[in-house]
């Protein structure tokens, strides 16, 4: 059965569940959201000194607004990774049926944040123990992984998921995919920023805000 993101509220009453399904519904289904997809989006790319990571944690809206806050981040993209259809439409992918997942593509300053600090945010601000699943939405498109672009990225990612199950911050184990990155498509202009441009509909005040509140709460360090 296909999802969306306007049924992301079902955890929070039937009343939030409707008047999300209305708004967020309007949103979502606006501009550009085809079936099909007519052309391949530009991906911001790393310049002298950047790194890239890409991060697959549920709702990428939410992962979007995030990052979006992180001190030497310069630019966060959401999109798709780890599946095998090309430049994929968001509507084809909410299907479960194109082996991608909902990710953001962040580009980012070495110097100032640290990968490792990256994959701690996503692991904290995000449930990396539920298997194809954040809160509400189900599905391996919802899936929590870090596609690693290097061998050190990879080596970072297994050390981060070792420290988090030690730290017994989540009561069942980190089950967080690492899987060499193969591909990103970035998701259609209206899903770029979609927090800061939509900070009043039901979907981001019930779901990304308290998201946000946690990242602030959790790594004021380092936050803009």
């Amino acid at each position: 059965m296909k999802t969306s993101h306007f049924v992301r509220a079902t955890t929070f009453g039937a009343v939030a569940v409707l008047l999300a399904s209305i708004a967020v519904r309007a949103v979502t289904s606006a501009p550009a959201a085809t079936s099909k997809s007519t052309r391949a989006f530009p991906v911001t790319q790393a310049q002298g000194g950047e790194e890239t990571a890409t991060l697959a944690a549920g709702c990428f809206w939410s992962m979007d607004a995030t990052y979006r806050k992180i001190r030497g981040v310069r630019s966060v993209e959401p999109g798709f990774a780890g599946g095998k259809t090309q430049n994929p439409s968001y509507d084809q992918v909410v299907t479960g049926t194109t082996g991608h997942a909902e990710t953001i593509n962040v580009i980012y300053d070495p110097k100032v944040v640290s990968y490792g600090t990256l994959l701690r945010v996503m692991m904290t601000t995000n449930d990396p123990t539920t298997l194809n699943r954040q809160g509400a939405d189900e599905g391996t498109q919802y899936r929590s992984a870090i596609f690693v672009r290097s061998a050190a990225q990879k080596t970072v990612a297994l050390d981060e998921i070792r420290r988090m199950n030690a730290s017994r911050i989540w009561k069942n184990p980190v089950v967080t995919q690492v899987a060499a990155f193969s591909n990103f498509y970035r998701a259609e202009e209206y899903h770029l920023n979609y927090y800061n441009r939509n900070p009043n509909v039901p979907y981001s005040k019930a779901v990304i805000a308290p998201k946000i509140a946690k990242f602030n709460s959790k790594f004021k360090s380092i936050a803009k």
